[in-house]
């Protein structure tokens, strides 16, 4: 028997800014690659660290979209940011985002992330 995976790929979100996937799906769970700020349109990242957040959950939308998932699907997050001091604009924008119960998250401070994103996140989702 050989493993099975199921590549993600959409244009409802940036495309892979290295040797990487937007997602791999196994056995109904989800994992999406890490989105940073980046609009899907013109390849920019959004200045700032609210507008790359807003950014980065329009990308989330996408994959989710693209899967025919929705936010409900989303078990897990993992947030990282290179100024834990913006950790209250992760939580506003959780309200207006998800709906309670919220899925698990962890949200680590990182030196630096790619393309000069102050923020990132990586979701991991399942059907069922």
């Amino acid at each position: 028997m050989s493993f099975q995976k199921n590549i993600i790929k959409t244009d409802l979100a940036p495309a892979a800014v290295g040797t990487y996937s937007q997602g791999v799906e196994h056995n109904g769970v989800y994992y999406f690659s890490g989105q940073i700020g980046i609009d899907p349109k013109t390849s920019q990242l959004q200045e700032g660290f609210t507008a790359q957040l807003a950014q980065i959950l329009k990308n989330v939308d996408g994959l989710l979209e693209a899967c025919s998932l929705t936010r409900e699907n989303i078990i897990k997050t993992t947030i990282f940011v290179t100024d834990l001091g913006n950790f209250n604009y992760v939580n506003e924008a959780y309200t207006e985002y998800f709906k309670d119960p919220y899925p698990a998250r962890s949200c680590v401070e990182v030196p630096a992330l790619p393309k000069g994103a102050v923020v990132e996140i990586e979701v991991m989702a399942a059907k069922g």
